[in-house]
């Protein structure tokens, strides 16, 4: 008999200070569409494939209440527990439309011995995000 429990991995949500703000650096940093932006502000999506990235206030009592608040970090030396990885096939032309669209630099691409080459760079609110090259294999 088969189970119907089986999970999809449906959405990664960023927590942002302005949703439409962080939807427009996102569209054109990392080159995404936009699928869907509320006028509310409270909620935005981008077009990722099979897993939205969707984006939502930091601080709003329907979750709040529920879950607690979001820790954002406290220093430049802190990150989030978790980060954002997005995979290209020429990651030194994506790395540079980031910076050139508003990405702060944390580690400039570089090559892994694993034969990958990664870079990280913060979105406005201090978002690490992992930017990659496919792995060679």
């Amino acid at each position: 008999m088969a189970s119907n429990l089986g999970p999809a991995f449906a959405y990664t949500v960023v927590y942002c200070r302005d949703v439409a703000k962080s939807v427009a650096f996102y569209a054109k940093a990392f080159g995404y569409s936009v699928r869907r932006l509320d006028e509310n502000g409270k909620w935005g999506e981008l077009e990722s494939g099979a897993t939205t990235i969707a984006f939502t206030p930091m601080h709003q009592h329907e979750t709040d209440d529920i879950t607690g608040h979001v820790q954002t970090p406290q220093s430049r030396g802190d990150r989030q527990p978790i980060e954002l990885c997005f995979d290209y096939v020429d990651i030194d032309a994506a790395y540079k439309r980031a910076i050139e669209n508003g990405a702060v630099t944390v580690s400039e691409p570089e090559e892994k011995k694993w034969g990958q080459k990664v870079g990280y760079v913060r979105d406005p609110d201090g978002n690490v995000v992992r930017m990659e090259s496919h792995v060679k294999s």
